[in-house]
């Protein structure tokens, strides 16, 4: 896990990319628009949500996230419960944020047909958060922390949260 600012970046990054990858190639697919739209508008729409993703994981999500995590009732001494609780967190406020984004695309890509504003944000929010789930818990989570672990955590850094042996 991150102890610095700047490993709590790095982190952020990666997850964002490899979520941001995976959510838009997933909402392309459910919405029947790969080979409908081109490879610009793709990257396009890529990029704009990274950047959104981003900047709501780093600034707002994330630090709320850590402390709704940190204040709920639970043995925190135990890593495990930690990072699911974190990660329950993050998806739930992620999926809540990014759902708007998604809705503000579908309104001006295609419009969202009988629906009320809340009744297709609601559905966008509840397909993006069965996917986005079990993607963090599962595979992006553990795949970014052995990344991060291997490529960019110092080996034998001591972050302010561990005991040095003596």
């Amino acid at each position: 896990m991150p102890t610095t600012k700047k490993e709590s970046f790095y982190f952020g990054v990666i997850m964002c990319f490899g979520m941001v990858v995976i959510m838009t190639f997933y909402n392309l697919l459910i919405n029947g628009l790969i080979g409908k739209i081109s490879l610009i508008t793709i990257a396009v729409e890529f990029l704009i949500g990274f950047i959104i993703a981003l900047i709501l994981d780093l600034y707002i999500v994330g630090p709320l996230a850590k402390k709704v995590a940190l204040s709920l009732p639970f043995d925190k001494s135990k890593k495990i419960f930690l990072i699911i609780t974190i990660s329950t967190c993050m998806v739930f406020g992620m999926a809540c944020s990014m759902s708007f984004y998604g809705l503000l695309t579908s309104i001006l890509s295609q419009g969202i047909g009988d629906l009320s504003l809340f009744e297709a944000y609601l559905e966008i929010f509840i397909k993006n958060f069965v996917v986005a789930y079990p993607l963090q818990l599962l595979v992006m989570g553990p795949v970014v922390r052995a990344l991060f672990i291997k490529f960019i955590k110092k080996s034998g850094q001591v972050g302010p949260y561990k005991k040095v042996l003596n």
